[in-house]
């Protein structure tokens, strides 16, 4: 790094902490910012500081939103007795391409993870309870194939059963330590079709 310029190299080492970003990756994306006129360059960091300022949680589901309740949880045609949960909002747009759901959703932003410190309460699983308690049929944990995922699973529904609502979790023809947001749409379809109480 010591052959770039100084701002130069600030690019490359913020790019390179992006997820899934290498050094050459990181080096590849600064040389082509730097080739772009000023007011590209200008867009894409407005676009980040817009994002940055105007989107938060959705004040029922945790999706991400500009507005206080998401698009989602607006939509009065969604069955409101069904309620899938997920990690982050980038499973739910999985869920969503499928075009087989129709309930409204709870995104916990996480999953539990003990080798990570990451406990329930740092989630947001105490806004589900209230959300189940007013009308909800069946719960669908919709996680990763993970040790967290299933841990999290388990989890809610040892905390959801007690409330007499059924639980269910999506089949998973992911396979082990798959992720939702990498998997095609038919195994999704798949998976959530074959959904099985847990």
């Amino acid at each position: 790094m010591l052959h770039y310029p100084k701002p130069l190299a600030k690019l490359v080492a913020e790019l390179e902490r992006l997820p899934g970003v290498g050094p050459k990756s990181a080096q590849r994306m600064a040389f082509y910012l730097l080739r772009q006129p000023k007011e590209e360059a200008a867009k894409l960091a407005e676009a980040i500081l817009q994002v940055k300022e105007t989107i938060r949680l959705c004040k029922e589901c945790s999706n991400f939103t500009d507005q206080e309740l998401c698009e989602i949880c607006r939509d009065p045609k969604r069955d409101r007795s069904l309620l899938c949960v997920v990690a982050e909002t980038r499973d739910l747009i999985a869920m969503e391409k499928t075009n087989e759901y129709n309930g409204l959703y709870h995104v916990l932003q996480g999953l539990i993870s003990p080798m990570d410190n990451i406990t329930p309460e740092m989630l947001r699983i105490r806004e589900l309870f209230p959300r189940v308690a007013n009308g909800v049929r069946e719960v669908i944990l919709a996680f990763n194939s993970t040790t967290e995922g299933q841990t999290t699973a388990l989890y809610l529904a040892s905390r959801l059963k007690p409330l007499g609502v059924k639980v269910t979790q999506i089949a998973h023809g992911l396979p082990a330590g798959g992720e939702l947001d990498y998997a095609d749409q038919a195994t999704l379809i798949s998976a959530l079709q074959w959904r099985r109480e847990i």
